[in-house]
């Protein structure tokens, strides 16, 4: 039921994501993959306010480049707001504004972060209050990390990476993230990942049937002992972003030359994330990097999932 009392404008904030183990599965007869991820929720945000209109329209702002971000009915976020009123009855439009400080195409989920952060916003304003479980279900219709965007903190993602089991998570881990000025395609990395296997079939171990998360993750997650997380951080999309950009390569080597406890690329990439011993190591890093001439940012996770904010 669509109540009549709503507010004329809603702000809306969704964090950006750190994978921080990823194992992809065997490519399947239709064309994906099956994935083991763990998830951790990190502070750096998008914000979205969406207000009153009679059509969809996006506007884009922020302080990350956002050349590459589409504004017509591909946005992520329109379609967010449409699926949203398809499911609702809402029948008229939305004009979605975005802040985004998400690297765009940087492997953290800018994007799922901004779908998320829509469909919450949207739902406040026009007053439809959708069940969380038919919110979540939306998102998993827009894409694998729309769900863990709306939970936030840290989870196990399975099948596509949409079934998310909470993870028990300690403490407060620093990051410091190299943001790269250019993006990387999600599905040129997997292709890459599937042609890697290919040619190396006599060399490495067959992709499992059924991807799963390392109890060595887990807990160092519920310790929350950084070292021990450093120690067991893995991404098997990593080799083939470094295929793709080779300069992600000496991006890790400086970080880890300069106190990082480990680095890995982000997901699908390129940014990759550096996982600090604390908060003074962290500022270190981040200095050390700076010097270094590459863009860097702090970020601390986890942090809570999609939320409404007061203007």
């Amino acid at each position: 039921m669509i109540s009549r009392d709503v507010p004329r404008s809603v702000h809306a904030r969704a964090p950006g994501k750190i994978n921080v183990y990823l194992e992809v599965g065997a490519l399947q007869d239709d064309g994906y993959h099956d994935v083991a991820i763990a998830y951790q929720a990190v502070s750096l945000y998008e914000d979205v306010r969406v207000s009153e209109a009679e059509f969809f329209t996006v506007d884009l702002g922020g302080s990350v480049e956002f050349g590459r971000v589409p504004t017509d009915d591909s946005n992520i976020a329109i379609r967010a707001a449409k699926l949203l009123a398809e499911r609702t009855g809402y029948r008229r439009g939305a004009r979605i504004e975005i802040e985004k400080h998400v690297p765009v195409t940087g492997g953290m989920g800018g994007g799922s972060a901004d779908a998320a952060a829509t469909l919450l916003a949207c739902d406040a304003l026009w007053g439809t209050e959708l069940p969380r479980d038919e919110m979540l279900d939306l998102a998993r219709q827009l894409g694998a990390d729309v769900p863990f965007a709306i939970t936030g903190g840290t989870a196990i993602g399975t099948g596509r990476g949409d079934e998310l089991s909470p993870a028990l998570a300690q403490g407060t881990f620093q990051w410091v993230l190299a943001i790269a000025d250019f993006g990387l395609s999600t599905p040129a990395v997997y292709g890459e990942l599937d042609r890697h296997r290919a040619r190396h079939a006599g060399e490495v171990a067959p992709a499992s049937p059924a991807p799963t998360v390392g109890t060595d993750v887990l807990q160092a997650l519920r310790a929350g002992d950084a070292r021990m997380l450093a120690a067991a951080m893995h991404n098997d999309l990593q080799a083939p972003a470094l295929h793709l950009e080779p300069s992600l390569a000496k991006v890790i080597e400086t970080g880890e030359r300069n106190g990082a406890l480990a680095g890995i690329v982000s997901g699908s990439g390129p940014t990759v994330a550096f996982l600090a011993a604390d908060l003074d190591s962290a500022l270190e890093l981040q200095i050390a990097l700076s010097a270094a001439q590459l863009n860097v940012v702090r970020a601390t996770g986890p942090v809570h999932g999609a939320r409404i904010l007061p203007d």
